[in-house]
């Protein structure tokens, strides 16, 4: 499915789209004036001799990971790697960040709305030849929920599932379950807290993500990039 973004100034849209292969991004470099809105001017370097693009804040770079379900309690940080799921070129077909392209992050609690749920804040893109840079970008707030009872079977929430370390010491407890597929957790994470806790509890909330769907990460300011 193709997705479509507009950015206008006056009577001029650049279009970025995501075809089937990649995300297209405009070959412009976004400025903003407090006398005026935000407008997208020619680089100063002609762009055939540019080397680098500057990626507009607001674009979505679509996503995949190895599982089909990522697990977190509520209030668990825990961190995960993901892939860029196609290729993003400029206007020219020139690639900026190749698919496969690793985007290593944080899941963290966020809450909207009054209802608690887990966000994927990017850190780091790693390229295929070991290149490392910075990237701020964010996912949507996850707020799906499913309830682990003491004693249940819960063979289609795991399946296919990676789950945190707070997830996994949740599921345990309650069901039984010892083989469990963990992700890294964040240095100082709370699962032995987790534990005390589910001593007195019969059941407790997860969240349940689906990484292709959920965890698309938008840019929350430009990314400057070179052409591959």
């Amino acid at each position: 499915m193709n997705r479509l973004v507009n950015w206008k100034s006056g009577t001029t849209a650049f279009m970025a789209m995501v075809m089937s292969t990649s995300i297209t991004v405009p070959l412009f470099t976004r400025v903003a004036t407090a006398q005026q809105p935000a407008i997208f001017t020619r680089p100063t370097q002609p762009i055939s001799q540019s080397r680098t693009v500057s990626i507009p804040s607001g674009v979505t770079i679509p996503v995949t990971f190895e599982k089909d379900k990522i697990i977190v309690t509520p209030d668990e940080t825990t961190s995960v790697t993901l892939e860029v799921a196609q290729n993003v070129v400029d206007g020219n077909r020139n690639v900026l960040i190749p698919a496969g392209t690793k985007i290593e992050g944080q899941l963290q609690p966020r809450t909207i709305n009054g209802v608690k749920g887990s966000q994927f804040v990017a850190e780091e893109l790693v390229f295929s030849d070991g290149r490392r840079q910075s990237i701020d970008a964010t996912s949507r707030v996850v707020t799906r929920k499913e309830t682990i009872k003491k004693g249940a079977k819960t063979g289609t929430v795991l399946t296919d599932a990676a789950i945190g370390a707070g997830a996994a010491t949740v599921i345990s407890l309650l069901t039984g379950n010892k083989k469990i597929e963990v992700l890294e957790p964040v240095a100082g994470g709370a699962a032995g807290a987790l534990a005390s806790v589910l001593l007195r509890k019969r059941e407790v909330e997860v969240v349940v993500i689906n990484p292709q769907q959920d965890l698309d990460v938008t840019l929350n300011s430009n990314l400057v990039v070179s052409r591959f």
